[in-house]
């Protein structure tokens, strides 16, 4: 080994402030995609809530404005703004410009929080252009301003507080366009994620207003996790009336010894579907790979449910227990907890790992879900009965799915005989495409280039996976083929160390049967092999719509207006050709390559889960078989469309 005389003391670089966050802002929000840009909005937001469990919060205000920033607003106590002794400024430059500083660290301001493991307004503050703060408090308005994290005024009093005026703190932030790929705020996203914080904290008020489009929302649910069921529930046949609900607290000790408690609160409700919907939160935060909390969850609802059946009778056309699954078919269940000082895995917060917390869930549910079927022998008999049902359907199902499971290289010689497969057998360099139809599959396999890129036609449309058990998909053919080919199997069975392809590309026609089809196809890997999506292996291709010519040069449009563009703008209103592409199959080989598979040049839209709540009662409506939600979706969706009842 050789000495490297230019690495040395000189070499090592100490970030100060916030230096660090602008450095690497995606160890700190995950990306600077459209996901970490609302990731900003989040942490704001989970300050207001904060309040609001602490009881001093009962309206929190978001707005989008038009010149891109956003503002939060709350009525809270009000960030401090008196001197902090150790850093000699106002305590709240201190929490806008310093790293882990705030007011949840000693279970005195706050018994309970989701910012502890959070990023806080700090980074907030470091990746925005500009932030300006106004807080109410101590009898008057206070104002400061930040330039790219640093303060950029001296904390100033405004004025005085009027009589009857209340306290609050407001954050306007724009994001800084050098650091993040769009400064676009999604209303649609934002108003996912308020709306489950209004039903996870009942009582609270939160509004979302766009100024771009004059559009507000108002989140309100004095219900809590009940109305979230039934929300989640709207467009699903429920096995029976009411909401199962109870809560519980436990006391524990805390990291500093002190004593404090764990709230549990749980809802839920069996329904006809053959999907379940289980959704878990830890102070607030969507913990979307569970944890313990989930873990006691599914074991006391296992437990007690086989106890119940066993007692009564119930499992006489079973020669065994039921399983979880068989349990958890087709029930929309909400578990939260609160914890005084919660430990996640991860910055991203997404699975809770306190170990005390599986058994206080398991002891809450055992005793309060028990005590709730002794009490209401219809719905405990019920949903034994729709689990039984599952559990005899699983077994059918199981020998149909260890034909998909390829285990071993050895299972090569089983793959599909359609899948034109790639050279490399370096997974990580491998695409999977998965095409409409035989046309677009030739094409496809001639275009392609055979040493990365691998080939699977599938014909027509698959079955709708939403209103069928797995013994059913699997008869499937096109569906058997997708599972052979990724090598990962199913359900229980998946294992992703087996994947065959890194990346997998969704690739049908730019009109509406394609948009079907892509539906169908996402609606089983969201159901049956959900980690291909969680972990980002899932895209969907974006074929252009239109071909320009001019002057020997070329031009692609995805949309008409973006044709309508080129026209005008580089053709002079005058080019000389424009072929609309009816399909994938009209393409030949080379243009299917340009447009939509050369990773030089094509475009891709990744598919993430990023609320798994609202994607669950998004493909309900979609693909289940309640007609009316689906046709106030479409109409809500294609104003421009005229619709006659027939």
């Amino acid at each position: 080994m050789t000495e490297d005389s230019t690495y040395g003391a000189g070499q090592i670089q100490v970030l100060e402030g916030l230096q660090a966050v602008q450095k690497r802002p995606a160890m700190y929000i995950g990306s600077t995609d459209t996901r970490g840009l609302h990731h900003l909005v989040y942490e704001v937001v989970d300050n207001s809530i904060d309040e609001a469990l602490a009881g001093y919060c009962e309206s929190i205000e978001v707005t989008i404005h038009e010149d891109d920033s956003i503002s939060v607003s709350d009525n809270g106590r009000g960030i401090p703004v008196d001197t902090h002794e150790e850093h000699d400024r106002p305590a709240v430059e201190v929490i806008m410009t310093v790293l882990h500083a705030g007011g949840k660290f000693d279970n005195k301001s706050y018994q309970v929080s989701g910012g502890l493991h959070g990023v806080g307004v700090s980074v907030v503050n470091a990746l925005s252009e500009s932030l300006e703060i106004e807080v109410k408090r101590d009898g008057a308005v206070w104002r400061q301003q930040f330039d790219h994290g640093e303060p950029a005024s001296e904390l100033e009093r405004l004025r005085a507080m009027e009589a009857g005026e209340e306290t609050g703190t407001t954050i306007r932030f724009w994001p800084d366009t050098d650091i993040f790929e769009t400064t676009d705020f999604v209303f649609s996203t934002l108003e996912s994620r308020l709306r489950e914080l209004a039903f996870l904290n009942s009582g609270v008020g939160i509004t979302l207003q766009d100024e771009r489009e004059d559009r507000t929302q108002r989140f309100y649910y004095e219900g809590g996790i009940r109305a979230f069921v039934e929300f989640l529930n709207e467009t699903k046949t429920n096995l029976h009336d009411d909401v199962i609900y109870f809560e519980a607290d436990e006391e524990i000790a805390t990291a500093e010894s002190e004593r404090g408690a764990v709230h549990v609160e749980v809802a839920m409700q069996a329904t006809d579907e053959l999907q379940g919907s289980l959704h878990a939160f830890a102070n607030n935060i969507n913990t979307r790979e569970g944890g313990t909390h989930m873990t006691g969850f599914k074991t006391a609802l296992t437990r007690v449910v086989n106890d119940y059946a066993k007692e009564h009778d119930l499992l006489k056309d079973l020669d065994e227990t039921l399983k979880g699954d068989d349990i958890r078919e087709g029930l929309t269940a909400v578990l939260s907890v609160k914890h005084p000082d919660p430990q996640f895995e991860g910055q991203t917060k997404t699975k809770l790992g306190n170990s005390e917390v599986r058994g206080i869930v398991e002891s809450a549910v055992h005793e309060h879900l028990g005590t709730y079927f002794e009490e209401n022998p219809d719905p405990a008999e019920t949903i034994v009965s729709k689990a039984v049902e599952a559990a005899k359907a699983r077994k059918a199902a199981k020998k149909a799915e260890e034909l998909t499971r390829r285990k071993s290289a050895l299972d090569s010689t089983a793959l599909p005989g359609k899948l034109a497969d790639c050279q490399t057998k370096d997974p990580g360099d491998a695409e999977l495409f998965v095409v409409e139809g035989d046309s677009a599959g030739g094409s496809a396999k001639q275009g392609r280039n055979p040493e990365f890129q691998a080939i699977l036609p599938i014909r027509g449309k698959i079955l709708n996976v939403e209103k069928h058990r797995l013994d059913r998909i699997l008869e499937n053919t096109e569906i058997r083929n997708l599972i052979t080919a990724l090598g990962t199997g199913i359900g229980d069975e998946l294992d992703m160390s087996e994947l065959r392809y890194e990346n997998i590309f969704i690739m049908t026609d730019a009109d509406v049967d394609g948009a079907h089809i892509r539906t169908l196809l996402l609606t089983f890997l969201y159901r049956h092999m959900k980690p291909l999506l969680e972990r980002g292996h899932v895209y969907a291709t974006r074929p252009p719509l239109y071909r320009v010519r001019y002057r020997g040069e070329t031009y692609d449009a995805m949309t008409e207006a973006e044709r309508d563009s080129i026209i005008e703008e580089r053709c002079d209103g005058n080019p000389t050709q424009v072929q609309r592409f009816k399909g994938l199959g009209e393409m030949n080989p080379e243009q299917l390559w340009e447009t939509t598979m050369n990773p030089e040049t094509r475009y891709l839209k990744q598919i993430t889960v990023e609320d798994a709540a609202a994607a669950d009662k998004m493909f309900s409506v979609l693909m289940g078989d309640a007609v009316e939600p689906r046709k106030e979706f479409i109409k809500d969706h294609a104003p421009e469309a005229e619709w006659v009842d027939i």
